[in-house]
């Protein structure tokens, strides 16, 4: 079973990531900001959902953390957050992202994206 770790600051936001994702076959551990980073070293994910607006350590300081470690830099991210600029989405990929994903989104298509960037 591939294994999923959501990260956002917003409760109801991960449960909803969650719900979705075990109903298409996934695991999934989530995390609400910072303690992605030595959740993703610890239980080494398939792919991991990450919300770029939190309190303390954002999405894109997560994002560079886990793309500098050797043992998480392989682990593909998929950006989900309501920033929609053109802007934001070159520097998500650029920095590593597998996948830029805008809320509001389909969450029923959620495994769809974490399906595609693990194929």
């Amino acid at each position: 079973m591939q294994r999923v770790l959501v990260v956002d600051d917003e409760p109801d936001v991960r449960l909803l990531c969650r719900v979705n994702l075990e109903a298409e076959g996934f695991q999934v551990s989530e995390a609400s900001n910072g303690d992605a980073l030595s959740m993703a070293a610890l239980d080494k994910p398939d792919a991991i959902v990450l919300d770029l607006m939190m309190p303390g350590m954002d999405g894109w300081e997560v994002l560079s953390h886990l793309k500098a470690d050797p043992y998480t830099e392989h682990i593909p991210v998929i950006i989900v957050t309501a920033r929609s600029s053109q802007e934001e989405r070159r520097r998500g990929l650029s920095e590593g992202a597998a996948a830029f994903v805008t809320k509001p989104f389909d969450p029923g298509k959620l495994g769809d994206h974490v399906r595609e960037v693990l194929s």
